[in-house]
């Protein structure tokens, strides 16, 4: 999910482009690794909960650092922010990425994400009905495209097996992402992109725990090895990859490559998230799509794609 805030201008330099695009592919890249490692850790024996909570903990640790030399001088952002920070550690960081754990542990990783993906979708419908702005035709016949390859995915078609409780989870990871791109596309707020991530996942975090002590999320750890397809690996090493790499690491440089690319192309290549998580849960989990459902993934990649090319462009500041 690479982060989308302060579109600074229009077009990057060209000598920002193609710095821009490797970054950002990298942070996609990060981002996907996070399902997978999830999954491992959840069949070892750790609830969706735990797991998203000490990650999102361990993630906004090593954060700390550059939020703090970021805000230096400038604290009172935070202050002035604190609705918007507070909304985003809720809305775009705690529910999304609760609610794609919970899916990731009854359902395939690939299919989760893919129906979280189309939170683009999701965005121009409640703009229609929100601000009456109302969708072109390439942006419908994006929908369409979107929805058959959800269709494919799910496998609908030759009567597969559906976790209808899976799918939920997906549906409510999907609107958590569309409170993400939605709350990230506000250039009016003023607060530094990585300020918002930081301090949205210290609420995030924070409010997870919280939550976990007094009994309303369920709380299970175990310190048993995980294993995976290709190794068994002690606990803690797919704890701090999921909050050092798919976590701080993402999130930051998906920051730079969105101050080079601007939020309009960086979003087209966080895209490749998609990929990378088809990939790691192939390469970690096992869990190989169906030929039917790569065409769903591609059609679905497709429709969100065409969606996307109706967004406005961004305005300079």
């Amino acid at each position: 999910m690479t982060q989308l805030t302060h579109d600074a201008a229009i077009a990057a330099p060209s000598h920002h482009l193609g710095t821009g695009l490797l970054i950002a592919v990298t942070s996609a890249t990060a981002f996907g690794t996070s399902g997978a490692l999830a999954r491992g850790l959840i069949d070892a024996g750790w609830s969706p909960s735990a797991a998203v909570t000490l990650r999102i903990l361990i993630a906004a640790a090593v954060l700390a650092v550059p939020v703090v030399l970021t805000l230096r001088g400038r604290w009172h952002l935070l202050r002035q922010h604190a609705r918007l920070v507070t909304l985003y550690g809720i809305g775009a960081v705690a529910a999304a990425q609760l609610c794609y754990f919970q899916a990731v542990a009854r359902m395939d990783v690939g299919v989760a994400l893919l129906i979280e993906y189309t939170a683009p979708v999701a965005i121009v419908g409640w703009l229609w009905l929100r601000r009456g702005e109302r969708p072109g035709r390439l942006t419908i016949a994006g929908a369409m495209v979107a929805a058959v390859g959800l269709v494919l995915v799910l496998d609908l078609v030759s009567g597969g097996s559906l976790d209808v409780i899976g799918v939920l989870w997906a549906l409510a990871a999907m609107v958590g992402i569309a409170s993400y791109f939605l709350l990230s596309a506000d250039h009016s707020s003023g607060i530094p992109p990585l300020v918002l991530v930081g301090g949205g996942l210290v609420v995030a975090g924070l409010g997870l725990a919280a939550a976990a002590l007094v009994g309303i999320l369920p709380w299970a750890s175990s310190t048993a090895d995980v294993v995976y397809a290709v190794a068994t690996v002690p606990w803690w090493a797919p704890l701090l990859a999921l909050g050092a790499l798919a976590g701080a690491f993402a999130y930051l440089t998906g920051v730079a490559a969105a101050r080079r690319l601007g939020s309009r192309l960086a979003s087209f290549v966080a895209l490749t998230e998609v990929l990378a998580a088809l990939v790691f849960a192939a390469v970690l989990l096992e869990q190989v799509p169906s030929p039917v459902q790569v065409v769903g993934a591609l059609a679905v990649v497709a429709g969100v794609v065409l969606v996307k090319l109706r967004e406005p462009r961004p305005t300079p500041a």
